[in-house]
């Protein structure tokens, strides 16, 4: 059965803004609109508190119900590059803990500048939250990405292959460089993580207090 969802826009050029329950109208209203903005989200009173706080994606949505514990993301909602973003499950940013202050934006993230991808955001988010989960002596880390949680953070990565990890079957071409060194790195901490009673779970991008991305 599939889970309803309500879906909050915002267009800037008319100022229009309003929540609907049908993906197809959000798009028709946000299509070819600069600036528009859109989230989803698993309740209506949700998406309107969202409107309320200006459609800022930083926005902090208190979800009682998430379970304590290190949350990471990664998008490119602002246009200015791909931002990271690790919290705690009330949307608390947590960067300041391994990051110096000029490596954290305005909004509490860490922007990535350059021809990176949103999947190399992602990887990075997940590296921070695993180095504050260690230093901070947390043992649950969650994400909205299931190729870095359930592929490359376990080592797993195009053009990258062992004696008991084979290469993904699908990979046409190997990652650029600077992506496979970073599958090492986060896949050394994931292994330190676990084997001290961490672990780290999938959950839902609309979800995710620390969420910066679009999730239709």
């Amino acid at each position: 059965m599939t889970t309803k969802k309500y879906y909050a826009y915002f267009v800037p050029r008319t100022n229009k803004n309003g929540v609907t329950a049908d993906w197809k109208e959000c798009e028709k209203i946000i299509k070819g609109e600069r600036g528009a903005k859109f989230k989803s989200f698993k309740t209506k009173a949700e998406a309107e508190k969202w409107l309320e706080q200006g459609a800022d994606y930083g926005a902090k949505i208190q979800k009682p119900w998430l379970a304590a514990g290190i949350y990471f993301d990664a998008g490119t909602g602002r246009g200015e590059g791909v931002e990271v973003s690790v919290t705690d499950e009330k949307g608390n940013g947590l960067l300041n803990k391994i990051l110096p202050g000029p490596e954290i934006n305005r909004h509490g993230k860490h922007l990535v500048r350059g021809n990176v991808t949103n999947n190399f955001g992602e990887l990075l988010a997940c590296k921070y939250a695993l180095e504050i989960a260690l230093k901070h002596d947390a043992k649950k880390v969650f994400g909205d990405s299931k190729l870095v949680i359930d592929y490359w953070s376990k080592g797993i990565a195009k053009g990258m292959a062992t004696p008991t990890i084979p290469s993904l079957p699908s990979a046409k071409k190997s990652l650029p460089k600077e992506t496979i060194e970073l599958v090492r790195t986060v896949a050394k901490l994931r292994k330190n993580f676990e084997s001290k009673g961490g672990s780290i779970k999938h959950i839902p991008g609309e979800d995710n207090p620390a969420d910066l991305g679009f999730h239709k």
